[in-house]
């Protein structure tokens, strides 16, 4: 396991270089992808007890991005997102353990349309590094699956063919780069 230690701290996501992105089959034949673009987070390291680090991640809801403007405008509306009611998303961590090399999990509460329900993401640490401008960073790669329905995401429509036009299963995953603030 890469030592910790020097890691330990108060880190902010840096947007510019972070992705909380996902992925949902599409009329039973292709993946479409997307993301967020407006988002904050804070995490806590603590290298030497890893089960003292947390996260906290608000997500804006209306910032979904999936390269098709109608299909963006159909997440936003009444039938997915409604950002009108629910403009944020959020996650918060409630446990953090370390699995094996480099390996670790966190579970927390991720809260869509005023439900929230516990999830666990699997993490990859990917360095650390202080970049040319002066700042310690972090980077972690993580990914998880969820079902949208058991957070009231339940719109759909049957195909022809049998199946239904968007998967109940949603792969997210995370490509996270924080730097260190305190």
């Amino acid at each position: 396991m890469t030592d910790l230690s020097a890691v330990t701290g108060e880190y902010t996501l840096d947007p510019a270089h972070t992705t909380i992105g996902f992925t949902a089959r599409h009329a039973m034949v292709t993946n479409v992808k997307g993301k967020f673009l407006d988002f904050t987070g804070t995490l806590h390291l603590d290298g030497d007890d890893p089960a003292k680090s947390t996260a906290a991640i608000d997500v804006k809801m209306e910032s979904v991005d999936t390269g098709n403007p109608d299909r963006d405008g159909h997440l936003k509306s009444s039938d997915f997102f409604k950002i009108d009611e629910f403009p944020t998303m959020t996650f918060r961590s409630t446990r953090a353990e370390a699995v094996g090399d480099d390996d670790y999990r966190i579970t927390g509460d991720l809260s869509v349309l005023g439900v929230t329900k516990p999830i666990t993401i699997d993490l990859e640490f990917n360095g650390a590094a202080k970049d040319p401008f002066g700042n310690e960073r972090v980077g972690f790669e993580g990914k998880t699956e969820i079902k949208r329905s058991e957070w009231g995401l339940t719109w759909n429509a049957a195909l022809e063919t049998g199946g239904f036009l968007v998967s109940d299963k949603i792969k997210l995953n995370f490509d996270i780069s924080a730097i260190k603030s305190a």
